[in-house]
């Protein structure tokens, strides 16, 4: 299914307006086009925003899959995402994460962000940020768009842990696992959710730190998460599945989320370092949602 045409454009300057949302993280940019060739000040400046707010958004776009890969690989390298039955055809850059049938099968990943989680964090290396651009948005009755996406600062979260707290998980580390993910999937009631072989072999248990530093900020944040997060090591069980229990209550926290309400034409970016997000499924086909994403390679936890 094809995005829609970003035409040509032309390289120009243009003047980011970051507008930050009434929450703990993220911000509106206004002011730029994203099917116009960004020169170096106006991407620096986006940039500078990105790794202040963590999740940028920006609105009314036309952009079509060249121009989308294109200004994603502005920030970094683009990785093939694993799951690569839902890679765009022509543009294997870009994830299609979409309720969509294609004849019997799912043209796009149609379970995307059911629990809270950050992108790839059961990869050894995980991806620095995602780039989601909306196609098309599911609606309900009355016009209201579905399918929000919430959205939680962990650097926040943990800034507001405790000091004792803080000093009990400093040099915890834990196990992440997309198998996980999926066995929670099927637990749920999902038959479809089941993990391949291939796939499994793909993605062995990894270990990283409970705690995160942000390699450019170098604020820290909790790193733990319900959707893939199996479990955290070198304590005893039950109190290990506790802690972990507790850190991800508490990193959802309704003072460090911010709500997404999707239009066609949004393309949000968010670092999957100090956030976590969570997809609302409260739509059905054949309300359509329909979305193409891309992926930013990432550096090993520090």
């Amino acid at each position: 299914m094809p995005g829609t045409d970003s035409g040509t454009g032309g390289a120009g300057t243009m003047t980011p307006e970051i507008v930050p949302f009434d929450a703990a993280l993220g911000a509106e940019v206004r002011g730029v086009d994203l099917a116009r060739d960004l020169d170096d000040a106006t991407f620096a400046a986006i940039e500078r925003a990105w790794n202040g707010h963590s999740v940028l958004l920006f609105r009314d776009q036309s952009i079509d899959e060249a121009r989308h890969v294109a200004f994603s690989r502005r920030f970094g390298d683009l990785e093939i995402h694993v799951l690569d039955q839902y890679l765009h055809p022509r543009h294997p850059e870009i994830l299609i994460v979409s309720n969509v049938m294609d004849g019997d099968r799912h043209a796009g990943i149609y379970d995307a962000g059911r629990y809270w989680h950050t992108d790839l964090s059961y990869m050894a290396v995980p991806s620095r940020g995602s780039l989601l651009y909306a196609i098309e948005v599911p609606h309900d009755a009355a016009g209201d768009p579905l399918g929000d996406t919430l959205f939680t600062s962990t650097a926040a979260a943990y800034d507001a842990l405790s000091t004792d707290m803080k000093r009990r998980i400093s040099g915890l580390k834990a196990e992440f696992s997309l198998a996980n993910r999926h066995a929670r999937l099927v637990a749920d009631g999902d038959p479809d959710a089941t993990l391949s072989d291939a796939h499994r072999e793909k993605t062995p248990p990894v270990i990283h730190k409970v705690v995160r530093s942000h390699p450019i900020t170098g604020r820290r944040s909790i790193y733990v998460n319900e959707g893939q997060t199996s479990r955290i090591l070198g304590l005893p069980e039950d109190e290990a599945r506790d802690l972990l229990q507790a850190l991800c209550a508490h990193c959802t926290r309704p003072e460090f989320v911010y709500r997404h309400r999707w239009r066609a034409g949004d393309l949000l970016i968010w670092d999957n370092i100090p956030t976590q997000h969570l997809a609302i499924c409260d739509y059905a086909l054949p309300q359509r949602r329909y979305m193409h994403r891309t992926t930013l390679r990432g550096t090993v936890p520090q």
